[in-house]
């Protein structure tokens, strides 16, 4: 009797449990007064739209009844009607939405939550630092779930977060317009700058005078696509700009080349075949005389061992990778010009389900366009040309814009577009006089934003990976290009010390040391 009622005394006293205690976490940021008070704003003020879709979009606001009453103003505003209580329940009810957020009741109780919209930016702004506040700790969340895994790769996390921040940056932080006055100022002290340098030359040199002449050099925020049909010399095109801006003897430039297509060593050995001048067929085979290995430690490795190049050979690269290791090259490393070889060879975003290939190109173009305005440096990507080039009857092989593959978007999203060609790629080997044309090569810019269209020929030394400016060519910009004629070094002296060949290896942990993901070069 007596463990009976102590047993039912102990029932009793047994503790009652704190509901919330047993909570996790914390409640996330938000701010639902001033949600119900911006859309009450909306549909009373006219025009108030306008301020508040220059700061929100649809999923900044934390209630879901509110994302859809929002979406609704949105479609109203695209149809050009206004935006009041009457429309948007109307337009809600078109979506088959009403009843979810609520009823006719809902939105007519928005209206009485403020009296005018003279705060409604405020407001706005508020709202979408409680969103971003959100969006950092989702982020948060999915970087600390993928640190836990074995399997990743740590450098493929750091992409990932840097990609997924910067997408916040960029979709929710966007730059205000400027006023004429302050852009006034700006521009006319770079007119001054470039007035008392008294040099054609306003961007990053081409190392040919010719090209330069028409371009002055390659503009900062410039999007510029070189083009031609495979094995025409695009690659050595491309490396020899590259070898050039680091290499200028006034304007020396750091230079990023991305090959997607071909591995560090033999992006390496065609540099030291161009700046050598030995053949790159001798280098990749290692048969080189006594004489030639000499020439190439003191005027290859030497010389080179000292100019800011860093190349990345990364397989697949996607726009997130890239946008994140520029970001990194062009802060860290003074980087002036970024080379990529080529589009056609990048992948779209992760989330880019369902689109085919035609407009994942397109979104690479343009995403390559915002990565040059964001980083205020020339972006070079090289492109394949489609077959419809082989097929014309006419006999003019020389390439157009709508000869660029896969996308039309490149041509829109570029500010240059230039061909390649070579004569006797199509074994056309002498010119209208009867001269044997071998080497010569058209570099035809075929759009040109800022300045005029123009046909520069050049020659192709492709045995040594150089192309060069031709005296004996009828050149509008004449002479011989600087980086055949560059002043070498003394051997054991000269140049930047400071500044080093670093190669990326895509992104094994292993290989690599810890200076911002690049190792030195083995010479």
């Amino acid at each position: 009797m007596d463990l009976n009622l102590k047993k039912d005394r102990n029932v009793r006293r047994k503790p009652s449990i704190d509901v919330s205690s047993l909570v996790y976490g914390k409640i996330p940021p938000q701010a639902k007064e001033l949600e119900e008070a911006v859309l009450g704003a909306v549909m009373l003020e006219k025009g108030a739209f306008d301020t508040v879709i220059e700061i929100l979009k649809g999923e900044c606001f934390y209630v879901e009844a509110h994302q859809i009453i929002f979406s609704a103003m949105t479609r109203l505003a695209g149809k050009s009607m206004p935006v009041d209580i009457l429309t948007v329940t109307e337009e809600l009810k078109s979506m088959g939405s009403l009843e979810q957020i609520g009823g006719p009741f809902t939105v007519m109780k928005l209206t009485n939550m403020v009296v005018s919209s003279a705060n409604i930016e405020a407001h706005a702004r508020i709202i979408l630092q409680k969103f971003i506040q959100r969006e950092l700790i989702r982020i948060s969340g999915e970087i600390l779930t993928e640190s836990y895994e074995d399997t990743a790769d740590v450098f493929d996390l750091l992409d990932s977060a840097e990609s997924k921040l910067f997408e916040v940056t960029n979709n929710h932080l966007r730059k205000n317009y400027d006023s004429i006055d302050r852009v006034l100022v700006n521009t006319m002290k770079r007119i001054e700058d470039l007035r008392n340098k008294g040099d054609d030359i306003t961007g990053v040199p081409s190392g040919f005078p010719s090209l330069d002449k028409v371009t002055y050099g390659w503009q900062s925020t410039d999007l510029i696509i070189i083009a031609a049909r495979p094995s025409v010399g695009k690659t050595a095109f491309a490396l020899n700009l590259a070898r050039n801006a680091a290499l200028h003897p006034r304007f020396p430039k750091g230079a990023a080349v991305f090959s997607l297509e071909m591995s560090s060593g033999q992006i390496v050995q065609r540099i030291l075949s161009a700046e050598s001048e030995i053949k790159l067929e001798k280098i990749s085979r290692g048969k080189l005389e006594e004489y030639e290995m000499k020439k190439l430690m003191t005027h290859g490795i030497e010389r080179l061992a000292k100019a800011p190049i860093f190349i990345d050979d990364t397989p697949a690269l996607n726009i997130f990778e890239l946008r994140a290791k520029c970001r990194r090259l062009v802060h860290n490393h003074g980087v002036g010009v970024i080379i990529i070889d080529y589009l056609q060879l990048m992948s779209g975003s992760s989330d880019g389900k369902g689109s085919n290939r035609e407009q994942e190109i397109s979104k690479i173009s343009r995403d390559l366009k915002g990565l040059a305005k964001e980083l205020q440096v020339p972006v070079i990507a090289l492109s394949q040309l489609s077959r419809d080039v082989e097929k014309r009857k006419d006999g003019n092989k020389m390439p157009q814009l709508s000869d660029l593959r896969e996308s039309g978007a490149i041509e829109q999203d570029a500010d240059m577009v230039m061909f390649l060609y070579r004569p006797e790629y199509y074994e056309i080997n002498t010119n209208e006089m009867g001269e044997s044309n071998k080497g010569e090569t058209h570099v035809r810019i075929a759009k040109h934003r800022n300045g005029q269209l123009d046909t520069i020929r050049l020659r192709a030394v492709l045995e040594f990976q150089r192309f060069e400016d031709d005296g004996s060519i009828d050149n509008p910009g004449g002479g011989n290009s600087y980086s055949a004629g560059i002043t070498r070094p003394q051997q054991g002296g000269g140049g930047n010390d400071e500044a080093k060949l670093y190669i990326q290896k895509g992104s094994k942990m292993n290989d690599m040391n810890f200076d911002e993901g690049f190792e030195d070069a083995p010479f």
